[in-house]
């Protein structure tokens, strides 16, 4: 049955929610959330070491893979892109994390009028509700819980105190705009649950009677009516279906999914658009390019005299325990983020504030997915905040069921090389120092064998991987040939916006969440300020 609405939100993500619940406020608009996976009502997906098994899970992941990576030796990583309400804020890290005063001011600088770290600073704490409570920095009283870890490891806090004599402060807040130095992150959890977007801005609000959520829905294309944004052709049910818009359609699938739909609809690169059979109707060369991710090199180390979790996990009795702790108190092992403690630094002395991200970890395993290994281990994941490398996204058949070509290009630029060396190098000079030496950690991967710039350069390619970070593909900018403008609307298309990661001319430095979050709180004032009457 064919239904019209005033907004059409595509993609019940991280953007998506918060989209749909600031638009739906007025009661004046109808409002339509389209999800292409289903509800969250998956355990795994509230109990935060769930993301394990919500990654990989075709009930909640997209399961995309890049291309052969030729700065990774050949390789192809798997992509997990969150298929379910809540998108990636259902299965991601659960880490709050701004970025840096000067990600937003570059952006500005390259002709984005405000999005300055001042412009958007108010829009990430009017949807914040920090353990802290309200300051400077800081929101009390929104949607969004920020709050402390429920657990402590005696293993990082050692890794913290090492940190620090290596010369990097402690910090108690890496949100205020310049986050050097080492901290336990802050995480999106209550209580010992995921805290993710649908409980976040869906679930108070899914009784207004203006706003219409659909689900197991999939866009197939954007209907086009003389560079006018009509409505969305989707298929639910397994046929064929029309959504049309009586104001605007606004994109929030996220980096892959939002270039995907724009191509499909003849919004692109002709050449890329001709050879799929796919009539150009908006010349936009640079849909799908752009792309920009945080590849993170993972150093591990084999212990003594440690407690981590391998130990626990690979144990009977350590299995229970973990078990207990969770049940009785909602702590422990089961409400760990991915990643614990967290330092920011710079990779040498030629950058005024840090390139570099630790997620530090009191595990290890071969790669994503393996079982934990038998000793206790450590684990230091580093990753280049602003890689030059330059990657793309772009599909390869008219058939929306066909998952695009994700090429992130890592390790392509000779710079991105070299900071990855150093960063190997930061990771072994915090490790040398006397807070870690009870534990006699030894190098198990990459290995200490490899000590030459240009080995380690190599080796970042053998080690290196996805940090679940891609931005950039519809990137806003000043000029004509940017996908949008500063109002987030699609050059040559009437009535359309982006809303979502994809919008980020560079990438931020740190996580992705709460960035994605500030982007749709912007873009949904902007949106209502246009429809005033």
């Amino acid at each position: 049955m064919t239904q019209s609405f005033d907004f059409i939100v595509v993609g019940a993500g991280t953007a998506g929610c918060l989209l749909a619940n600031r638009l739906s406020a007025n009661y004046r608009y109808s409002v339509a959330l389209i999800e292409a996976g289903g509800n969250d009502n998956y355990h795994w997906v509230h109990i935060p070491v769930g993301y394990l098994y919500c990654m990989g899970n075709k009930r909640t992941d997209w399961l995309y893979k890049t291309t052969s990576q030729k700065g990774l030796n050949g390789r192809s990583l798997n992509y997990p892109r969150g298929k379910i309400m809540g998108g990636c804020s259902s299965i991601n890290g659960m880490i709050y994390m701004r970025g840096q005063a000067g990600d937003y001011d570059q952006w500005r600088q390259m002709g984005n009028e405000g999005w300055s770290w001042d412009d958007v600073l108010p829009y990430f704490k009017n949807m914040e509700d920090s353990y802290e409570g309200e300051s400077e920095f800081h929101g009390s009283g929104g949607e969004w819980k920020v709050n402390q870890q429920r657990l402590s490891w005696d293993i990082l806090d050692s890794f913290r105190d090492a940190t620090i004599e290596a010369g990097i402060p402690k910090t108690d807040d890496f949100n205020e705009g310049n986050n050097f130095g080492v901290s336990y992150f802050k995480v999106n959890q209550n209580s010992g649950f995921r805290w993710n977007t649908v409980k976040a801005f869906i679930k108070p609000i899914q009784n207004r009677k203006n706003l219409k959520i659909i689900s197991k829905c999939e866009v197939n294309k954007i209907i086009l009516k003389n560079k006018k944004c009509r409505g969305i052709q989707v298929f639910r049910n397994g046929k064929l279906d029309e959504i049309f818009a009586n104001r605007e359609v606004i994109l929030s699938a996220g980096s892959i999914g939002s270039p995907k739909i724009l191509e499909l609809s003849g919004i692109g690169n002709p050449k890329i658009l001709s050879n799929l059979g796919i009539n150009t109707l908006v010349e936009s060369n640079n849909v799908g390019e752009n792309l920009q991710d945080h590849l993170q090199l993972r150093v591990i180390y084999r212990l003594e005299n440690a407690k981590t979790l391998n130990q626990k996990a690979n144990s009977l009795l350590g299995k229970i325990a973990i078990g207990l702790e969770y049940a009785l108190k909602r702590s422990g092992p089961m409400s760990m983020a991915p990643s614990q403690l967290g330092v920011f630094a710079m990779s040498d002395t030629s950058y005024e504030t840090p390139n570099l991200q630790f997620h530090v970890q009191p595990l290890s395993l071969d790669k994503f997915g393996d079982p934990l290994h038998s000793f206790p281990g450590l684990t230091a994941s580093v990753c280049n905040l602003n890689p030059q490398s330059r990657g793309k996204v772009h599909i390869t058949s008219k058939d929306y069921k066909i998952a695009p070509s994700i090429d992130p290009n890592y390790l392509s630029e000779e710079k991105d090389k070299i900071v990855a060396a150093q960063s190997i190098k930061l990771a072994r000079k915090i490790i040398s120092q006397p807070a870690m030496k009870k534990y006699n950690p030894k190098e198990f991967a990459p290995g200490i064998q490899f000590q030459s710039e240009d080995e380690l350069k190599k080796v970042a390619g053998d080690i290196g991987t996805t940090i679940f970070h891609p931005v950039g593909t519809c990137a806003m900018g000043s000029n004509k040939t940017s996908v949008t403008d500063s109002n987030l609307k699609v050059r040559g298309v009437d009535g359309l916006r982006i809303a979502d990661a994809s919008v980020m001319p560079t990438i931020t430095s740190g996580n992705t969440n709460a960035p994605t979050l500030m982007i749709a709180e912007k873009a949904s004032e902007m949106i209502l300020q246009s429809h005033k009457i």
